[in-house]
C-alpha cells in the first residue's frame, strides 16, 4: 500500500464525522434557540441533544486512529 493512503484515509474517517457532527449540531443548535426563546423550562434538553452529534467526531477519532495504529 501507498505511504500516503493510511493517512488520507484516517484524515477522510475524522473530517467525515467532523463535518457531520457541525451539520447536526447547526440544525439543532438552531432549532434550540427558537424553543428556549419560547419556553425556558426546556434549555436541559437541549443541551443535552447537542451534545449527542460530539458521539460522532469521538467515532472518527478513534476509527482514524485504528486505521494508523493497524497499519
Amino acid at each position: 500500500m501507498a505511504d500516503w493512503a493510511v493517512p488520507i484515509g484516517a484524515g477522510i474517517a475524522f473530517v467525515g464525522g467532523a463535518i457531520a457532527t457541525g451539520w447536526a449540531q447547526s440544525r439543532i443548535g438552531a432549532a434550540g434557540a427558537g424553543t428556549i426563546a419560547e419556553r425556558p423550562e426546556t434549555s436541559g434538553i437541549f443541551i443535552v441533544l447537542v451534545a449527542i452529534p460530539e458521539t460522532l467526531t469521538i467515532l472518527g477519532f478513534v476509527i482514524a486512529a485504528m486505521i494508523i495504529i493497524m497499519t
